[in-house]
């Protein structure tokens, strides 16, 4: 019998990639229609919620629509079937389809939105462009008995505690006695009811980031072999990783302005792009930012950028950027399109590890609205 998975853990799966509490403030992620119940066999990933984009996934039987940008980005205050809007929401609900949206939390998350941008203009030395947060850590400690040491630890550093930098599996054990009494309630793993036990052990202690506090407990639990397990959690003051918005990176080898422009335009697949600059001028250094990076321009020069890739640039904001001497490259706001295929590998991987058969795939329709002429 095929195993599919709920919405609810599809849901998990990509909050474990982009977190909720990365989103900025007021950003309407998170379920949109449906439930967190429905079983799942087929997922379409999206950059946009269209009219077009519900029939393609009614066409091709999708249960889940996995989108960057809301459906419903303010509240609703009616539902006009006569409308497109208003067709796209009685369809997915007659239909039963799920709709579920990843916005900026994606946008700042790590392998997101703009990682997927860096990676695909093979940027070097990437680093985040705009700080937003860092990350929360925390020291687990645990007891194990002497016998499960390695197992435990294992468990542990395989479920993501213990990185450090460029290492993983990090941790630090010292040996004592344990002490326990079985009750007439017990069922002791060592030991017997009624009798005091002293047992060799060892404490483990290790760090995570609060992100993976879940799975790094469930897999410890799983690992340890008392019915009842010891262990302490703290939160420390040490700052973790920084999460935000944009990447800084450098480009293999210098090129110009204009040869540039070609790889952008080669690179997020767009029929064309704007250019700030002159064509001539040498550029290594480059700023990307999804979406709409306008107020950021000043940030990107700051940095050090030669170029800043982002879509949306107004008018004024080009003279601003040309009298500070930043090159831009606008390939527009579709270019987050880059989202999907990214999101599309991440989910048939965490889904296949879990022995879902849940299928996953990539919507074809075109939702830029503009066109070159």
């Amino acid at each position: 019998m095929k195993k599919f998975a709920k919405s609810q853990t599809v849901i998990q799966l990509i909050e474990q990639l982009a977190p909720k509490h990365f989103a900025y403030e007021g950003d309407p992620i998170g379920l949109q229609v449906g439930s967190y119940q429905k079983e799942v066999k087929k997922i379409l990933v999206t950059l946009d919620v269209l009219e077009a984009v519900v029939d393609e996934a009614i066409e091709h039987g999708v249960d889940m629509i996995v989108a960057h940008h809301p459906l419903i980005f303010r509240p609703i205050k009616k539902i006009d079937t006569s409308t497109s809007y208003g067709r796209m929401i009685q369809k997915l609900l007659i239909h039963d389809i799920t709709v579920y949206a990843a916005h900026t939390n994606l946008d700042i998350a790590n392998g997101g939105v703009n990682d997927l941008m860096a990676e695909a203009l093979e940027l070097e030395n990437v680093e985040v462009l705009i700080p937003t947060q860092s990350a929360v850590l925390k020291k687990l400690v645990v007891f194990v008995p002497a016998s499960h040491e390695q197992l435990v630890r294992k468990a542990l550093g395989d479920a993501g505690a213990g990185f450090i930098g460029a290492y993983s599996h990090c941790s630090f054990s010292s040996k004592g006695e344990g002490r326990f009494l079985p009750t007439n309630q017990a069922n002791p793993y060592i030991g017997e009811v009624g009798k005091l036990e002293v047992v060799e052990e060892v404490r483990i202690e290790t760090i995570l980031p609060e992100s993976m506090e879940k799975q790094v407990i469930r897999a410890m639990l799983e690992a340890h072999p008392y019915e009842e397990v010891a262990y302490d959690l703290y939160t420390l003051d040490q700052k973790g990783e920084m999460f935000g918005l944009g990447r800084l990176g450098t480009l293999n080898k210098e090129m110009t302005l204009q040869s540039f422009a070609h790889l952008v335009k080669q690179s997020f697949d767009v029929e064309g792009v704007r250019v700030v600059g002159d064509l001539q001028a040498p550029v290594k250094k480059v700023a990307v930012l999804g979406g709409d990076g306008n107020k950021y321009m000043a940030k990107a020069k700051m940095r050090g950028a030669d170029v800043y890739v982002t879509g949306d640039l107004y008018y004024h904001i080009a003279h601003d950027a040309q009298a500070i001497g930043l090159h831009c490259v606008d390939p527009g706001h579709n270019v987050e399109k880059v989202m999907k295929k990214g999101l599309m590998h991440y989910l048939k991987q965490e889904l296949t590890k879990r022995k879902y058969e849940t299928d996953v795939i990539l919507s074809t329709v075109k939702t830029d609205p503009f066109q070159f002429q």
